[in-house]
């Protein structure tokens, strides 16, 4: 049996590192990097150094994110916050739902749901990436490894500090979805956030923002559904928690993301950064009216 985990393990560890790797290197186009970021002629340490500041930085720039929201922000929030409320009234019946399905879920696919939102084998694998991007020399599966690391830790920490607060009781043995136990230290009371959607979602939404292609997303998004639903199949989490989990991860990497392209693309080109600015002006005329944009 451990043979068996252990080749599985090993398994979805190489596809999803070959997939990431050889998969970055087949993009087009080469994206106009800053010197400071794609220098040959730093060491690899250097390199090293000027990463995990980026990683840090990503963290830092992910938590200041909601002192700076806006209107349209906001309504986001709020639309996630009125969405999951309704959500909760089906949680439930999603649960006894999910539940009758596990028998029918072929093993192999539920054994990856668990290994890849594992958080050994998850940073196994975005590890990995970035070690290749560094060794090679290769800026855009840094960038790459740098985003999941990065994105991976925001989240999880989220993650970590939410389940204590919250203490939310996992489904099963009575406990319904309004069973809370703040600050508990019991893990029947650590169902929200998902720690293995955080994870598993995290380096799939990441990897797929890499690809112009809504196939590829596609394709992507549902790769990291599978953690979130294997969860729900063995009853350790309420459907809320893991909604909840894959709203967080998609603000979180969106957030890294924007904040590696200020710094990593963006820092020494400004021309890059100039936005087109369109003025809108109402027009009317002889059996007309419309509106027109300048710019």
């Amino acid at each position: 049996m451990k043979l068996k985990s252990f080749t599985l393990k090993l398994l979805v560890h190489s596809l999803v590192f070959l997939f990431t790797v050889n998969s970055i290197n087949a993009q087009e186009g080469t994206p106009i990097f800053n010197p400071e970021f794609n220098n040959p002629d730093a060491t690899t340490w250097e390199t090293l150094k000027g990463d995990a500041e980026l990683m840090f930085g990503g963290l830092k720039y992910t938590y200041s994110r909601p002192f700076q929201w806006e209107d349209d922000d906001i309504g986001l929030f709020l639309g996630v916050a009125i969405g999951a409320t309704g959500l909760n009234l089906m949680d439930q019946e999603a649960y006894e739902f999910f539940r009758r399905q596990e028998e029918h879920v072929p093993g192999v696919i539920q054994e990856f749901g668990w290994y890849f939102g594992s958080p050994q084998n998850n940073y196994g694998v975005t590890g990995a990436i970035y070690l290749t991007g560094l060794l090679t020399k290769n800026p855009k599966i840094r960038r790459t490894g740098i985003l999941m690391i990065s994105a991976a830790s925001a989240a999880g920490l989220i993650q970590t500090v939410s389940k204590n607060i919250a203490g939310r009781a996992r489904p099963g043995d009575g406990r319904n979805r309004l069973s809370f136990k703040p600050f508990s230290k019991e893990g029947t009371y650590h169902s929200f956030p998902s720690g293995h959607t955080i994870l598993s979602f995290t380096t799939f939404y990441a990897l797929s923002k890499q690809f112009e292609s809504p196939w590829v997303k596609a394709g992507l998004y549902l790769g990291g559904l599978v953690s979130p639903v294997s969860r729900l199949w063995r009853g350790a989490h309420w459907l809320t928690d893991v909604a909840l989990s894959m709203a967080l991860t998609i603000a979180v990497v969106d957030s890294v993301d924007k904040y590696l392209d200020q710094q990593t693309l963006l820092r020494k080109n400004p021309e890059l950064r100039k936005e087109t600015k369109i003025s809108w002006r109402l027009q009317m005329g002889a059996g007309t009216i419309g509106v027109v944009g300048s710019f």
